[in-house]
Parts: C-alpha cells; sequence; structure tokens
C-alpha cells in the first residue's frame, strides 16, 4: 500500500535521468495526467488487493553531465481508487491510510544510480503515517524524448519496490495473516521546465 507515493516519487527522479543531453540541470514538473502509483497486497491468499493513486505532484532536478538529481514527490492519500468505493474509504480509515491525519505521502531521493546511461534505482525516503523510512525503486525502463504536444522535452519510467508495511506502522490485519509485504510501482511523466 506504500507503493502509492514511494514509487510516484523514485519514478519521477529517473525521469530527468537519463535524457536528453543537457549541460546545467534542468528542472522537470510531474505531470499529473500520465502519472500514478500503485500497491498491490495478497488477500488471504485469494485475491489480490490492487488500487492507485492518481493525484501526484512534484519536480525533478537533473544535471545528465554530473549523472546527479533530486527528487520531490507528493501523493494524495484521498486519491485513492480502486474501483469500489467502499474499499476506497476502508483504504482511507484510520487503521490504514489515515487519511484524515495524514492526508499526504511524499517521497524524497537526492541521489540516482546509474549504470553507464542507464537509470537503474532511485534510493530515497518515504514518508507514510509521518514516519519515514528508506525505500530505493527499481527502474524497469526509462526514457526522454521530444513530446510533440507539450513541446518541450518530456521524460518517463516505470518503478517498482517491495517494502513492509508495517515499518510505518500499517499493522492492520496483520495478526489475521495479511501479509507485511506490499508491492509498490509507479509510472511517472515528467515535462522539462
Amino acid at each position: 500500500m506504500q507503493s502509492f507515493s514511494v514509487a510516484l516519487i523514485a519514478a519521477a527522479l529517473g525521469l530527468g535521468a537519463a535524457g536528453a543531453a543537457q549541460a546545467a540541470p534542468a528542472t522537470y514538473k510531474i505531470d499529473d495526467d500520465h502519472t500514478y502509483a500503485t500497491f498491490a497486497i495478497d488477500h488471504f491468499g485469494a485475491s489480490v488487493n490492487r488500487a492507485r493513486f492518481d493525484t501526484v505532484t512534484g519536480t525533478v532536478q537533473f544535471d545528465k553531465a554530473a549523472k546527479a538529481g533530486k527528487i520531490d514527490v507528493t501523493v494524495d492519500v484521498k486519491s485513492v481508487y480502486s474501483g469500489s468505493k467502499g474499499f476506497d474509504k476502508h483504504l482511507q480509515a484510520a487503521d490504514l491510510f489515515d487519511a484524515a491525519k495524514h492526508p499526504t505521502m511524499r517521497f524524497v531521493s537526492d541521489k540516482l544510480v546509474l549504470q553507464g546511461d542507464k537509470l537503474v534505482e532511485v534510493p530515497g525516503q518515504l514518508t507514510l503515517l509521518g514516519q519515514t523510512h528508506p525505500v530505493t525503486l527499481k527502474a524497469n525502463q526509462f526514457a526522454c524524448y521530444s513530446n510533440p504536444l507539450a513541446k518541450t522535452e518530456a521524460c518517463g519510467g516505470d518503478f517498482e519496490a517491495v517494502i513492509d508495511r508495517t515499518q510505518w506502522g500499517m499493522n492492520a490485519m496483520v495478526d489475521m495473516g495479511m501479509p507485511k509485504n506490499v508491492k509498490i510501482t509507479a509510472t511517472i511523466e515528467a515535462f522539462k521546465q
């Protein structure tokens, strides 16, 4: 369930990483129409609960020559969408994402890990339920291109991680057999400013 913000943020960072030739740091703004975070968690071995967070904002700074960058991504917890209004409401409850007390999740990274020009991972810090812990997002794919509609460079990628939700104090139903591990993914696209 933590996949939400984490994945999103990391993805955004990777966006600016392996892209167009630049001599100086560039800033990219996350495009909310092409960015979202998801999570998947086993449901007692019978099915898999999945949902996504549709409202993600943030920026990425990237210096291609130095192979360095920063990312700061925020996810609106109330933007969760599972396809079921009842489940969405449950996900926002105090025993899970606690949207009333913690309306956002945030992923921040100041490091990109590249092998040559290929972005491979984005280590950072995920803040969820008021607690901050390290999370490293694996880059499944990443590319930059000239976007004809936005008329600027766009960078995008697909990122994932598996996290232990109890590190952030999300312990709901663990004692009943629900797993601690949650797969999070982030699909991100950002436009050069």
